[in-house]
C-alpha cells in the first residue's frame, strides 16, 4: 500500500501529537491506574510483540480501544477481511540485514533436504529505513473478540516488581517531608516525599520510577544532557522522555500512570515539536532505552535470585524440587543446533525469545511445544537432544523498531 502523502513519519506523529497535546489527549496524557481495566500498549495480533519507539506512539495517537494491529498481508494469511474503505496507519522499521541464498563454488543454490534453498544472514552496508501501513482488529472482519489479559503470572505481584528494580538500580533516593519528587543530576540523587504522603502504592511506586527514568540519564548510564535547569527547553526535552517512559514502565508493571503533575511542560513540549518534529522520534527512542535499561535491573535480580537458589540447593543434603521449572529472562539454551535467548515477558504469560543464530525474535507461551522442549534442554544442559519435532513454530523476520539505531 502507498501514499501520496510525502511527510516523513516523525512529521505526522509530530503533528497528531501537537493536536493531542492543545486537547489533553496524548497518549501519555491520559492517567489510568492499576485497578482500571488493563490498559495495553499496541502490539502485532500475529507476532505478540509489542511496537515500540515512534510506531508506538503512531499507533496509539489512532485512538483505537483494541491493541492489535496486523498488516493487510498478515490478516489475509489469516483468513481476516479488512473492511471496505478502512483507512491503514503508517509505521516504519530498519532494515539492518537481508537473507540471500547460499551458493556452491558453482554458483548453483545450495538446498536443503526439502529441496528449498538454504538462506544465509547478510549484512547491509547501511541501515535502510522502510515503511509499512497496518489496520487495527477494530477494522477488520473475522478476527476473534478481544479478550482482557488475565493478570501475568510474574514471579512477583506489580507492587514487588517495581521495588525490585529500584533496590537493585543502587539509586541514592532520600525520603523527606514535602511536596516535591525529583533528581539531582548535580548529586546524583533522588528526593521523594515520604510513602505515607501518597494515597497508594502504585503512585509511589510510579513517581520514583519516573525520577528513576531521569535518573538514568547520567553520564555513566544512558548519558543524556543533563544540565539544563527548570523553565529552559532542554529541561522540557528531558521531562518529554520521561513521561513517555512513564507511560511505558506503568503499563509494563501495572502500576497506573499519573500525568498531571507535568502539566506545566504542555506549551513547552508543544513549541519543541512545531519547531523540530524530529523531537519526537528521539524522544520516543529514548524513552524507550529508558524502560529497557531499568527492565535489565529486574533481569539481573532474576538472574542473581536464580544463582542463590541454586547454591542453596547444592548445600542441601537432599536436593530440594523447585515448585515449578519455567523459563526465565537471560535463559541461553541450546536446541537442536539452536541457540535461544529468552529476552522477557510479554503479555498473557507469553515470553519473548530470540533465536541467536538470526537475531530474529518471536513469542512463546507455555503451551507451545517449543516451550516445553527449551524448558527440557534447560534441566537437562549435558544431554544432546536431537529433535524429532517437525512441528516446531517457523517465525518470519520481526519488524524492527526505527526507534533504535537512527540518530540525526
Amino acid at each position: 500500500m502507498s501514499s501520496k502523502n510525502s511527510k516523513s513519519l516523525h512529521e505526522i506523529v509530530a503533528e497528531n501529537i501537537i493536536k493531542k497535546l492543545e486537547q489533553g489527549t496524548a497518549p501519555w496524557q491520559k492517567p489510568w491506574n492499576s485497578n482500571s481495566p488493563a490498559f495495553e500498549l499496541p502490539y502485532n495480533a500475529i507476532t505478540g510483540n509489542r511496537y515500540k519507539g515512534i510506531n508506538s506512539l503512531s499507533l496509539l495517537s489512532a485512538d483505537r480501544e483494541d491493541p492489535r494491529w496486523m498488516t493487510f498481508n498478515q490478516a489475509s494469511a489469516k483468513g481476516w477481511n479488512v473492511r471496505k474503505g478502512e483507512k491503514a496507519t503508517l509505521i516504519q522499521f530498519v532494515k539492518t540485514h537481508e537473507f540471500v541464498s547460499k551458493r556452491d563454488e558453482q554458483g548453483k543454490p545450495i538446498l536443503d533436504e526439502q529441496g528449498k534453498p538454504v538462506k544465509a544472514k547478510v549484512g547491509l552496508g547501511r541501515a535502510i529505513i522502510t515503511t509499512a501501513w497496518v489496520f487495527n482488529a477494530q477494522q477488520i472482519d473475522g478476527i476473534e473478540p478481544l479478550v482482557k489479559s488475565e493478570a501475568t503470572q510474574f514471579q512477583w505481584d506489580s507492587i514487588q516488581r517495581a521495588e525490585n528494580i529500584i533496590q537493585a538500580s543502587g539509586a541514592d533516593i532520600t525520603h523527606k517531608t514535602g511536596n516535591r519528587a525529583y533528581y539531582s543530576p548535580a548529586l546524583d540523587s533522588i528526593t521523594m516525599p515520604l510513602r505515607e504522603q501518597f494515597d497508594a502504592p502504585d503512585k509511589y511506586y510510579a513517581t520514583v520510577l519516573h525520577e528513576l527514568g531521569h535518573w538514568t540519564g547520567h553520564k555513566d548510564r544512558l548519558d543524556r544532557s543533563m544540565v539544563d535547569s527548570f523553565g529552559t527547553e532542554g529541561y522540557a526535552r528531558e521531562e518529554l522522555r520521561a513521561e513517555i517512559a512513564s507511560m511505558l514502565i506503568g503499563q509494563e508493571l501495572n502500576i497506573g500512570h499519573d500525568p498531571g503533575q507535568h502539566i506545566a511542560y504542555v506549551d513547552s513540549w508543544i513549541q519543541i515539536l512545531r519547531d523540530t518534529p524530529f523531537e519526537i522520534h528521539a524522544a520516543a527512542a529514548d524513552a524507550e532505552k529508558i524502560l529497557n535499561y531499568l527492565l535489565a535491573f529486574e533481569q539481573k535480580r532474576e538472574i542473581k535470585a536464580a544463582a542463590n537458589v541454586q547454591v542453596e540447593a547444592q548445600t542441601e543434603a537432599k536436593p530440594q524440587k523447585l515448585k515449578e521449572a519455567t523459563l526465565s529472562i537471560g535463559d541461553e539454551i541450546a536446541y537442536n543446533s539452536t541457540m535461544y535467548k529468552v529476552q522477557g515477558h510479554l503479555k498473557r504469560g507469553r515470553m519473548r525469545v530470540e533465536d541467536l543464530s538470526t537475531g530474529n525474535t518471536f513469542s512463546l507461551s507455555k503451551t507451545d511445544r517449543l516451550y516445553g522442549s527449551l524448558l527440557h534442554a534447560k534441566q537437562h544442559p549435558d544431554v544432546v537432544k536431537v529433535s524429532e519435532d517437525l512441528n516446531r513454530p517457523v517465525h518470519t523476520e520481526m519488524e524492527a523498531v526505527a526507534a533504535y539505531g537512527i540518530r540525526r
